[in-house]
């Protein structure tokens, strides 16, 4: 009887965890509640009109379509059986497994203000991302309307909380809309005149980078006329704006669109893990796990991705598609091990090894010829690091007619600074403006 191995998610982790046991004699099933991979890297790109959903999302049927000993269920896993061995379907189906593989990842963080989700919508989503489009757009298409100046000024400002890789991506994006892609698109207003703020709350952006490449992502973001501020603690988010704390006191800033970017929280299988396991969460939802992603007393339950807390040298991994991708490929590497005869590293005669985090480097996109990089000892600013972003981003893209496809978007773009995939969508969209 073949070992079978349920993976709960289809993100980098899952999905590199199933595709690394196509040569192992495992049964494979990888449940999802969405029918595709998404590459949540390039989901601001979607948001801001660069490229359309389905050109970062892949069928996980077409990606596992040659992988014999793998299949796909379309399903929602809402429980864990820990006696039995089996996660328990939203429709309330069974599945056996001998080795579970959880990996369903992270989502928005409002830290104890989940009001403001209605306000300021973050990004992890197909559907985020054109909600926010849809957002910016209608921002545009209402200011071109309005005679209220007042009003207009309102729709014309632009606040980005975070001042993460994903808050300086969108912020850069927004300043290119508004000087490059839409200069020449209405009549009333100059969507040059927008006023976009990119708003932290430590003492510089990028905190994970180096500070010189975090000034240098400041630099960049000025020049598109992005207006940062650090030290600024949000406080409150209405259909009126943001109010923020600062040194100088309390400011608010009034503005229409507002876009979240500043926190993530482990989806809510953790907790369930949790009570089924008596597992250790930290603040974030994320599941404690021992060296090998195992929960701790339950070796037969891995957990990989932005889902688990593993520290390294006293620091928390970071939750980056890299990072995910490398549990994904251990966790299998580990269970077709353990197929093998070896152990866990929680029994005597321990042979395989604890989970190293390899960083392979750090990159972020300003804008146009605008980027910044670190890889190993090397640091990069401006095109040279503008390239590398293109070229690796490229490179870990699922389908190749993928890569094809956004490398011709990009092209397109950066000859005629347009962003062909412009589109209001959705109930917004139909709201009359």
């Amino acid at each position: 009887m073949s070992h079978k191995v349920v993976i709960v998610g289809g993100g980098f982790a899952g999905l590199y965890a199933a595709q690394s046991l196509r040569r192992e004699p495992v049964e494979v099933t990888l449940i999802d509640r969405r029918n595709f991979h998404l590459f949540q890297p390039l989901l601001y790109q979607v948001a801001t009109g660069g490229l359309s959903p389905g050109e970062i999302a892949s069928p996980l049927r077409f990606v596992l379509n040659r992988q014999k000993n793998a299949r796909v269920l379309l399903g929602e896993v809402v429980d864990i059986d820990i006696q039995s061995r089996e996660v328990i379907l939203a429709d309330l189906s069974r599945l056996p497994y001998d080795t579970l593989i959880v990996a369903t990842g992270a989502t928005h963080h409002y830290f104890g203000h989940p009001e403001w989700a209605a306000h300021a919508p973050g990004l992890k989503t197909v559907e985020d991302a054109t909600e926010i489009r849809t957002r910016i757009l209608l921002a545009f298409e209402r200011a071109e309307k309005t005679t209220d100046h007042a009003e207009r000024a309102a729709l014309l400002t632009f606040v980005v909380v975070g001042g993460g890789p994903t808050g300086v991506e969108l912020a850069g994006a927004l300043g290119e809309i508004s000087r490059d892609t839409l200069r020449a698109d209405f009549r009333s207003i100059n969507p040059a005149e927008a006023r976009i703020f990119l708003l932290e709350g430590a003492d510089r952006l990028l905190q994970t980078y180096p500070e010189d490449l975090s000034l240098s992502a400041e630099r960049s973001l000025i020049e598109l006329g992005v207006r940062t501020r650090v030290g600024a603690k949000v406080t409150a988010i209405d259909g009126g704006g943001v109010t923020m704390i600062t040194k100088g006191g309390e400011d608010h800033i009034a503005a229409r669109t507002v876009l979240w970017a500043a926190g993530v929280q482990a989806s809510p299988l953790g907790k369930i893990l949790a009570e089924r396991t008596g597992v250790g969460l930290d603040a974030a939802g994320r599941v404690g796990v021992d060296g090998w992603l195992a929960v701790p007393g339950h070796p037969q339950i891995l957990v990989v991705g932005d889902l688990a807390r593993v520290v390294q040298d006293g620091a928390q991994v970071p939750g980056v598609a890299p990072a995910a991708m490398q549990q994904g490929r251990y966790a299998a590497r580990l269970m077709a091990e353990r197929l093998r005869g070896q152990t866990s590293g929680q029994t005597r005669g321990q042979t395989i090894p604890a989970f190293r985090y390899r960083d392979k480097g750090s990159l972020a996109t300003i804008g146009r010829n605008r980027a910044v990089a670190m890889i190993g000892r090397f640091r990069f600013t401006g095109y040279i690091a503008w390239l590398l972003w293109l070229f690796i981003h490229l490179l870990y893209i699922v389908e190749f007619e993928s890569r094809v496809m956004i490398a011709i978007q990009w092209g397109f773009a950066y000859f005629t600074f347009n962003r062909g995939a412009r589109l209001i969508t959705g109930d917004s969209g139909r709201t009359r403006v």
